[in-house]
């Protein structure tokens, strides 16, 4: 088999359907519980010994997921049963390649029966051209791996840090301060309102054709729910100049504070360029600028104070007026200057690691069909 040939999925691999196992039936463990997006989980067993490959049965189809160790495939995956002496990683980015989407069986939720794509025609490799084509799809994932390890170090070392000055007080200087009622003597204690504005965003009518593909950026909450660290590099939708002038949608400042504000409540977001959000969020910009950092570490510390607050029946919600009567302990500005100095350098090479992730993915995803297609020989 030199890859010009091609071969049903089914004589390249055996795909089974996963495993029930409710979340009331989990204990913990370290074995991870596979979904159709991803760990939804750990369980204390496993079904399946690793390494194994994951795709989307039920829910979300296809994607590809690539699992070292012992794992549980849930009811909502197709796992690789059998690979048949193929290569379990050039398996996996085989599955990536293929745009399952097209075998959709299920009327309203998305589903994937694994006997219609049986005759799927792939083109097939033997298994040293396997590996060769393996390893160098995985060295782009090794990079972004080694990149978002980094990234969690990084912003790790900023709560850390936030956490050292201002919640157990050992900022510089703190041996000659002293402590009244808990806070430091010189420190101001205000209600959220004195020292930012605070507004949500809006949506403009999807019905409107002419309101929607334009060159705006317009956040909404799975854009910031969906991303891996603070710093977001852009939005799946935009806006045109029409949209943002004829809807509730405003602009906000770059490195605006975005905050979730609706159904999932507190998560947090920055951005570089001036942006627009829908109205799941609170957008908060400090009236001083050396209290951007200190503020958004300072609410990222009391989510669960700030989820408390939100009210509703249909989903949780924190309003605007809620929100703006939260208080702050507000420390001297200089203080505010060191940290949000500090902060905002971690902040930049976050920033600059999430752009250089994004670039070798889609590197990747650009050669992954090349190489599976026999365009691009290893």
């Amino acid at each position: 088999m030199s890859g010009t040939a091609t071969i049903p999925l089914s004589d390249f691999i055996t795909l089974q359907r996963g495993f029930d196992l409710p979340t009331a039936q989990r204990k913990e463990g370290t074995y991870p519980v596979v979904a159709s997006t991803g760990i939804a989980g750990y369980h204390n067993e496993h079904k399946v010994e690793g390494p194994g490959v994951v795709i989307g049965r039920s829910g979300s189809i296809g994607g590809g997921q690539y699992i070292d160790g012992d794992f549980w495939p849930l009811n909502t995956t197709l796992w690789v049963k059998d690979f048949k002496g193929n290569s379990p990683r050039f398996t996996y980015y085989l599955l990536k390649s293929i745009d399952f989407s097209r075998y959709n069986a299920g009327a309203g939720v998305p589903t994937l029966n694994r006997n219609h794509i049986a005759s799927l025609r792939i083109r097939s490799y033997e298994r040293p051209q396997q590996e060769r084509i393996a390893s160098i799809l995985s060295a782009y994932d090794e990079l972004i791996e080694n990149n978002r390890r980094r990234i969690q170090l990084l912003e790790q070392a900023a709560r850390l840090l936030y956490k050292e000055w201002f919640v157990h007080l050992c900022f510089p200087g703190h041996e000659h301060v002293k402590i009244v009622d808990g806070v430091p003597e010189g420190w101001e204690r205000k209600a959220i309102s004195d020292v930012s504005d605070t507004f949500g965003g809006g949506t403009p009518s999807t019905k409107v054709p002419e309101y929607w593909g334009g060159d705006i950026t317009w956040v909404v909450p799975t854009d910031v729910t969906k991303n891996d660290c603070l710093v977001l590099l852009g939005s799946e939708r935009k806006i045109t100049e029409k949209g943002l002038r004829e809807s509730s949608a405003r602009m906000v400042p770059p490195e605006t504070i975005l905050m979730t504000s609706r159904a999932s409540v507190g998560f947090f977001a920055l951005m570089d360029l001036e942006v627009c959000t829908n109205q799941g969020f609170i957008n908060i910009v400090p009236h001083d600028r050396s209290l951007k950092m200190y503020m958004l570490f300072n609410l990222m510390s009391r989510v669960a104070e700030i989820r408390s607050n939100a009210k509703g029946t249909t989903y949780p919600e924190i309003s605007k007026g809620r929100f703006r009567k939260m208080d702050i302990v507000v420390p001297p500005k200089p203080l505010r200057v060191e940290f949000g100095n500090a902060a905002s350098d971690i902040l930049h090479q976050v920033r600059a690691l999430k752009r250089a992730t994004k670039m070798l993915t889609r590197a990747r995803d650009l050669l992954l069909p090349r190489l599976m297609s026999g365009e691009v020989m290893p």
